[in-house]
């Protein structure tokens, strides 16, 4: 069950290389060390900021995300698709 009462609030995450790892493309998104998420944690987000035609793997970006799960699964961070983002370098 989604996590209801978690508030959504902006956090810098980073662009990072991962092969193998069971999910879609080997570019994800991961919260930057030193913030309030640890780095392990999945991050749903727009498509684009995967997109290493656009943007070199390491770039980080600002994002307004939430602490949810599905059904009960393991934690992840969600950002809708359409919601903006800022590039941060």
């Amino acid at each position: 069950m989604a996590k209801r009462n978690e508030p959504y609030r902006y956090i810098e995450v980073e662009s990072y290389l991962e092969r193998g790892s069971g999910l879609h493309g080997a570019v994800h998104i991961r919260p930057v060390a030193g913030g309030p998420y640890p780095v392990d944690i999945r991050v749903e987000c727009p498509r684009e900021m995967r997109d290493t035609n656009r943007y070199k793997l390491g770039t980080k970006f600002r994002l307004k995300v939430k602490l949810t799960d599905k059904e009960g699964g393991s934690d992840f961070l969600y950002s809708h698709h359409s919601w903006p983002y800022t590039v941060l370098g």
